[in-house]
């Protein structure tokens, strides 16, 4: 794939294209500092993804315009990169911007239509009744990581004096757990979605593995749908699959690519929302101890962590289908448009001087967009919030003396461009 770097000439109203894009750092090597080198660009800045520029923004004000500006879609095909064969199937981002036939993708009433007959399935009382199976996963997690510290008890350099990775214990398991028991997905088939969506997600896996993860995952996805159109059951997918109201079924494509989205991203986001809100918390003792003292709700905590450590850290991707100014500069047809929301939710014309500061007790009236907003809003936000919800207060009250096994500045991110996923985060259980 040839490297399409901007030349200077052309993209803004009121003066030529930066000619250096700032350069997005696959491996995620200093997430901190990339925030805050976005935010210094300015609200709308040019950007380097792998070898593709776009654009991005960086305030809430501008991205709740144009995340419903309806000359924005998600169509690959009106990208001009992707027209020009600049961009091709062997861009390492391809799978997260060209993702299949879904409600992730599509724009219009062909959204609304995909999206309709996901509300239908995933509504409020389904995921109320998800909430004993949640608790019971959480408690299962526990419960091994409890056995694992007792089992070193009395012992100098035992495994009860050992540090744990939450990550592999506890965050990382259980959001895969529960999309899972919630689709109906069998359980043999579980460990190998998580290694799947491992790779597919990393930075580090050769293009030609990850096709054939993608591959591997259609496969997956359309052999769940044929079983649960034979044999249908209470989970989502045979709802998706049975929903008829509002227009016509959803085909078998459709319903599998829908699933595999919400997979995806629901999983990965979930994970990052638990580990970021952890160690928020265990380098913030005094917010900690407001929250375990009953001043401060856990819904504070989760949304607090939401904005400040965004899951998403960049959302993938937008074409313009006609020229679009925001403030001085100019969209052009045919370019791409990334939401930063790590930046996002550190906009201090919307959460003030302070935006940096992780605080519990911030004002509830001034919101994040970490879930987006608009028509493609993500439908895996509640599921999120619930699981959240029950994993934070367990895991507080069975370890309340957990504490970080690492130095601040050695827990790293995963490789992943889109997601804000610690590699690990290594804790004494206490």
């Amino acid at each position: 794939m040839k490297c399409p770097m901007g030349n200077g000439s052309e993209g803004t109203g009121t003066g030529p294209m930066p000619i250096d894009p700032l350069v997005i750092d696959p491996l995620v090597g200093n997430l901190a500092g990339e925030t805050a080198a976005l935010r210094e660009a300015g609200p709308v800045t040019r950007i380097e993804l792998m070898g593709a520029e776009a654009w991005t923004i960086t305030t809430h004000a501008d991205a709740r315009k144009l995340l419903t500006d309806t000359r924005l879609v998600k169509d690959i095909r009106r990208w001009n990169l992707w027209k020009s064969g600049q961009v091709t199937n062997e861009w390492p981002l391809i799978g997260m911007v060209d993702a299949g036939q879904s409600m992730f993708t599509a724009d219009g009433s062909e959204h609304r239509r995909l999206r309709v007959k996901t509300a239908q399935a995933v509504t409020p009382r389904r995921l109320e009744e998800l909430r004993p199976t949640v608790e019971a996963i959480c408690e299962r997690l526990l419960d091994a990581m409890a056995e694992r510290r007792a089992g070193g008890a009395g012992d100098a350099g035992g495994a009860g004096d050992d540090p744990v990775d939450l990550k592999a214990a506890f965050a990382g398991p259980l959001p895969m757990s529960v999309v899972c028991a919630l689709m109906g997905v069998p359980e043999e088939l579980r460990p190998r979605l998580h290694t799947l969506y491992d790779a597919f997600f990393s930075m580090l896996t050769p293009q030609d593995e990850r096709l054939a993860v993608i591959a591997e995952l259609d496969g997956i996805y359309a052999d769940l749908v044929r079983q649960k159109t034979e044999h249908p059951a209470d989970d989502l997918t045979s709802a998706l699959i049975l929903a008829d109201e509002g227009g016509e079924p959803l085909t078998p494509r459709e319903v599998a690519g829908n699933l595999e989205a919400m997979v995806a991203a629901g999983h990965e986001t979930t994970i990052g929302l638990i580990l970021c809100a952890v160690r928020a918390l265990l380098t913030h003792p005094g917010q900690l101890r407001l929250v375990l003292d009953g001043e401060v709700g856990w819904d504070a905590v989760i949304e607090e962590t939401l904005r400040w450590e965004s899951p998403s850290t960049h959302l993938l991707m937008r074409f313009a289908t006609e020229d679009i100014a925001v403030g001085d500069t100019v969209i052009r047809e045919g370019e791409g448009v990334v939401m930063s929301y790590r930046a996002i939710g550190r906009d201090r014309s919307q959460h003030g001087e302070d935006a940096d500061e992780f605080d519990v007790r911030r004002e509830a009236p001034i919101r994040h967009m970490a879930f987006g907003h608009g028509p493609h809003i993500c439908p895996g936000a509640a599921l999120s919030r619930l699981e959240a919800s029950i994993a934070l207060p367990a895991l507080f009250a069975r370890f309340p003396d957990i504490r970080l096994a690492a130095p601040l500045g050695e827990i790293r991110n995963r490789p992943v461009l889109t997601q804000n996923e610690l590699e690990s985060l290594p804790v004494y259980l206490g």
